[in-house]
């Protein structure tokens, strides 16, 4: 029953916000906005930046909430939203990813070897902004959003081959920077 009724809340507060109640939408604001910064600034290094994104993916948010179907998480929508500002923040910024069209790059889906729970969020926070633009991008979109390539290379632009070249690039760049930051930590110790 109470998951019923936090829906049924949720729902009402979304038609209380589609009719501009301003209450509403600061009520939304302040459910999301933590986790949509978070989203923010996996793509955007600078918080400035991130935050005014975020700022603007709101007024997305609120401008376009009628058109909201109630099918799947509200989260979800605004998250997707989130993730689409922030690709056109790069692109505007950037005005090109940098990304190079390899088109037969085979990509072994499981080549990690490296326990991640030996690292703080803010350790992995800063070799994932470390990374090129567009091999950030492309890694957040692959494997911390979900899309998979094809969707990718859609939302980005570039092709198929591209979007796995970013992605094998990135990884490989990071096992270097979790290498030097494993032989750091142990020099430490």
């Amino acid at each position: 029953m109470k998951v019923i009724q936090l829906h049924q809340k949720e729902k009402q507060l979304i038609e209380l916000a589609v009719e501009n109640n301003r209450q509403a939408q600061q009520q939304i604001y302040a459910k999301f906005s933590p986790k949509m910064l978070s989203v923010c600034r996996q793509y955007i290094k600078d918080i400035h930046h991130a935050e005014d994104v975020m700022i603007t993916g709101f007024m997305k948010v609120f401008t376009n909430l009628k058109s909201f179907e109630h099918k799947g998480s509200f989260e979800g929508w605004v998250r997707r939203i989130m993730v689409f500002e922030c690709i056109d923040f790069l692109r505007v910024k950037k005005n090109d990813f940098n990304h190079k069209d390899i088109e037969d790059v085979t990509i072994n889906e499981s080549e990690s070897g490296y326990e991640m729970e030996e690292f703080s969020v803010d350790d992995i926070q800063n070799l994932i902004d470390n990374l090129p633009d567009g091999y950030k991008m492309v890694f957040n979109l692959y494997a911390v959003e979900g899309y998979k390539h094809q969707e990718i290379a859609q939302m980005l632009k570039i092709s198929e081959g591209t979007s796995k070249s970013q992605l094998s690039h990135a990884r490989k760049v990071l096992q270097i920077q979790i290498t030097e930051l494993k032989n750091k930590q142990n020099a430490v110790k």
